[in-house]
């Protein structure tokens, strides 16, 4: 009784919604940050004196370290505390940024990148599985998800506009310093608002060489796309390091078979619904954040934009999403369930890519850019669906563990998307350059390529959703469903604020 009426108490003060916004304000800082540098790599590279080749790293091992630690976050997250796990990341975040900020060298700014995506990992690992816990109610769950969906579609084109704007008003520096006031704000209320969680999860050491594993994994598959650049896809070379990539990955499948507490329980891919939504989602971030790259490349390489202009010029796309993912998406899911909306969204998608394929050498941002930018709301309709399916068959004591994966296979799609469609374009512009083409021509040219390969992943990612994924069939029940099928008991998760 006594807790019940300090829960009551405590709820007139710190409302559910305030929760829910300090974690899409957390995930907001840390999805910022995995785009704000894109415009502003020209100014990085010549400033800190980075080569052509290693720019890329200033983005990709922000994404790697973030993805290959997901896994590891959200196990913590269950074994000692989902908020003791947000409030850390937080910290770690906040203080990296600060590094980032004043970074003299290009080791210093990649090392600093490196524990920005380690303090975002601890951060966004355990942030959908609160946010589950938080609203276990299907229709209020729905409208939760579509507005943490919403940060983690449009903050990406938000995280440009802003990058392009503070580039070019102030200087690199501060797309990495404005965290801090922001980071402070954020960890001194998520300290006060969210409640301590019951840790839910196995009691026992952490699976750390499984972390190590599939971080140096993940790090080697991208560096092994990366080199296809250099050394082209038929090297001896190329291929080696991404055997290796593929050997550590399997090595981390086997440790997580036989660990006694793995970092990532494989029985969670029992679920078609877990499985398919991570498939498809590696699919369509990869093709998604390619885009957000190249199309980036394409308005200062070819059509002259300046950094503030550039990212102007990627608005409509946050907003956009912004319009469709916050009520929309969650009253759709509500109506049409959440497989169909996501293959409405995917085809829409598609079409937007589709139509970029064709881009002209002197495109129009009317005619040939707004069109698809505009189209790319669909995004807004695609990651709640995803989330929603991914999410459907998560244990309470395994929340944190399946929300980490989820964010986990974003990062990979990012990595791997950014990497592979970049030298896909890079090597065939190299080779129109060869045959006597002018720059824009043969720039162009290597856009069309990568845009071509980013709608064949759209619609792969469209024929795996109708194939794979079900409708959640404890829609609509309160309940969430075990990864056999049968309900959870959702009374075992606790608040996380008082309510």
């Amino acid at each position: 009784m006594d807790q019940l009426a300090s829960a009551r108490t405590a709820s007139r003060t710190y409302p559910r919604s305030l929760a829910l916004a300090l974690l899409c304000l957390g995930m907001l800082m840390v999805i910022l940050d995995g785009t704000i540098v894109t415009v502003a790599l020209p100014a990085i590279g010549e400033d800190l004196g980075f080569s052509a080749a290693n720019l890329a790293w200033i983005m990709n091992i922000y994404m790697i370290a973030f993805g290959g630690l997901l896994l590891l976050a959200g196990r913590l997250g269950d074994i000692f505390g989902r908020k003791r796990m947000f409030l850390a990341g937080l910290a770690v975040f906040t203080v990296a940024s600060l590094l980032c900020g004043v970074a003299t060298s290009p080791e210093m700014l990649l090392i600093a990148r490196f524990l920005q995506g380690a303090g975002g990992a601890m951060a966004s690992a355990v942030s959908l599985g609160m946010i589950v816990t938080l609203y276990p109610e299907p229709a209020e769950q729905g409208k939760a998800i579509g507005a943490f969906s919403f940060i983690g579609a449009a903050g990406a084109s938000i995280g440009m506009v802003a990058g392009g704007v503070v580039t070019e008003l102030a200087n690199w520096h501060w797309i990495f310093l404005v965290n801090l006031p922001i980071g402070i704000v954020a960890l001194a209320l998520s300290a006060r608002v969210l409640t301590p969680d019951t840790p839910t999860g196995p009691r026992g050491k952490a699976d750390v060489i499984g972390a190590t594993l599939v971080t140096a994994g993940l790090m080697l598959l991208v560096f092994g796309v990366v080199e296809a650049e250099k050394y082209g896809w038929a090297s001896a070379r190329t291929w080696g390091v991404i055997v290796g990539a593929f050997a550590l990955i399997a090595g981390f499948a086997v440790r997580q078979a036989k660990a006694s507490t793995p970092l990532l329980p494989l029985r969670v891919f029992r679920s078609r619904n877990v499985s398919g939504a991570n498939l498809v989602q590696i699919l369509t971030i990869a093709a998604m954040f390619g885009f957000q790259v190249l199309v980036v490349l394409y308005m200062q390489h070819v059509l002259g934009y300046g950094a503030a202009k550039t990212g102007w010029a990627m608005l409509p796309t946050a907003v956009a999403i912004g319009a469709v993912s916050l009520g929309l998406s969650a009253k759709l899911i509500g109506r049409f369930g959440a497989r169909n909306v996501l293959v409405a969204g995917l085809l829409i998608l598609t079409a937007g890519m589709l139509y970029l394929a064709r881009i002209p050498v002197q495109g129009s941002y009317l005619v040939d850019l707004l069109p698809v930018f505009a189209l790319i709301g669909g995004g807004g309709l695609v990651l709640p669906g995803l989330a929603t399916l991914a999410m459907s068959d998560a244990r309470p004591e395994e929340a944190g563990v399946v929300s980490g994966l989820f964010n986990t296979t974003q990062q990979i799609g990012a990595a791997l998307g950014v990497a592979l469609l970049n030298t896909l374009s890079t090597s065939r512009a190299e080779d129109l350059l060869a045959d006597g083409k002018d720059t824009a021509t043969a720039l162009t040219g290597g856009y069309h390529l990568a845009f071509g390969v980013g709608t064949a992943l759209l619609a792969a990612a469209t024929i795996l959703s109708l194939v794979i994924l079900r409708t959640p069939k404890a829609a609509g029940s309160g309940e969430i469903a075990s990864s056999d099928g049968t309900p959870a008991d959702t009374a075992a998760a606790q608040p996380l604020v008082h309510i």
